[in-house]
């Protein structure tokens, strides 16, 4: 039988990081809790092309709470992660969502546990997330025109909801809440300014996000990415900007304050300006593969292990030489691949897959 970590608290002793090949940490977990989605971003799962549910995996092959509290457990006590974020697809479709975050949270090697919503469901369910223990929560809104709203989310009216699940965040003690836009040339980089005149003098901080390739269905070309010099640009001519320090060390956002004391934005350049050098994130899906990369063109499969006979040790070996063996690069690659791509096309796992 597999040896088991239950629900008892972790040493106070942390634990030496495990390095990459590059000699990167590996500090944060990203963890898909489904693979299915409620709205159809156009960046992420574009609608003409998602229309058929046998394309997501099935509930029982999903990893279960207890299945994905071990692999956290090992990770937090052994490899040295002390972030986790919860995603997906939409994770507020996990019915025991509330229930997880509660385990999780005895963790006590873990900083923060945070989640990533399109906000649709999150009204109803934020007192009961922030009283399981969630730390922080991050909503995705990619603009405040309603009707440019349902164009990037695939056809949903979904603007009020969204709006209301910020609110009710706040309410439930969410600090600082984080505001993510994907900007995509000719789509919504008019909201630019917009997002962050709405949410200027307030805790929340709008992070605004190169249009990335992440997958293969999304119909990504360089010429619809905004950079974040155009975003900063386009801010800053409004209301001035200053830089800010990172938060900490291999943060993926760019800091910048306004300059009268109204509060802060993020911009994620992860096209124009790679971080990979500084990249301190694996993921783990939700059908149980670690992945040590957002571009991944595939994983290692941990349920074969976490559903047979395999001890903590054996998952801990597992996932320290994956990390050890590490050297991904793709975005500082990403010309280098581009031009091998005319060639052969490189396979890469959809964004809803990896989790984001």
């Amino acid at each position: 039988m597999p040896s088991t970590t239950g629900h008892s608290k972790l040493s106070d002793i942390s634990a030496a990081p495990v390095l990459d090949r590059l000699l990167r940490p590996l500090h944060d977990l990203r963890v898909s809790l489904t693979d299915r989605c409620n709205f159809r971003c156009r960046y992420c799962m574009p609608a003409e092309l998602y229309t058929d549910e046998r394309r997501f995996t099935p509930s029982a092959e999903l990893l279960s709470g207890g299945e994905i509290e071990r692999v956290v457990t090992i990770a937090a006590r052994d490899l040295g992660v002390r972030k986790l974020r919860l995603t997906g697809g939409e994770p507020l479709l996990r019915p025991d969502l509330e229930a997880l975050v509660a385990r999780l949270s005895r963790l006590q090697t873990l900083e923060e546990i945070t989640l990533t919503t399109n906000g649709y469901l999150l009204a109803e369910r934020a007192r009961a997330l922030r009283d399981a223990g969630l730390t922080r929560i991050t909503i995705s809104l990619d603009s405040l025109d309603p009707d440019e709203f349902a164009r990037m989310s695939g056809g949903i009216s979904g603007l009020p909801r969204v709006l209301e699940g910020i609110r009710a965040a706040a309410s439930a003690g969410f600090e600082a809440i984080k505001i993510n836009c994907v900007v995509v040339r000719g789509d919504n980089d008019g909201a630019i300014l917009a997002l962050a005149e709405r949410f200027r003098g307030t805790p929340h901080i709008v992070r605004f996000i190169e249009y990335m390739d992440v997958g293969t269905q999304n119909d990504w070309s360089e010429q619809r990415v905004v950079s974040a010099r155009e975003i900063i640009a386009r801010i800053d001519a409004r209301w001035p900007l200053t830089a800010a320090a990172p938060n900490y060390p291999g943060e993926v956002a760019r800091r910048y304050r306004y300059a009268d004391g109204g509060g802060e934005i993020g911009v994620i350049a992860s096209v124009s300006q790679p971080f990979c050098g500084d990249c301190q994130r694996a993921r783990l899906s939700a059908d149980g593969r670690f992945l040590t990369c957002l571009f991944a063109a595939d994983g290692v499969a941990l349920k074969p292990l976490l559903r047979g006979d395999a001890s903590d040790e054996e998952l801990r070996a597992l996932l320290t030489n994956t990390w050890s063996a590490r050297a991904d690069r793709y975005s500082q690659a990403r010309h280098e691949h581009s031009q091998r791509d005319q060639r052969r096309p490189r396979r890469r796992l959809e964004m809803y897959q990896v989790g984001g």
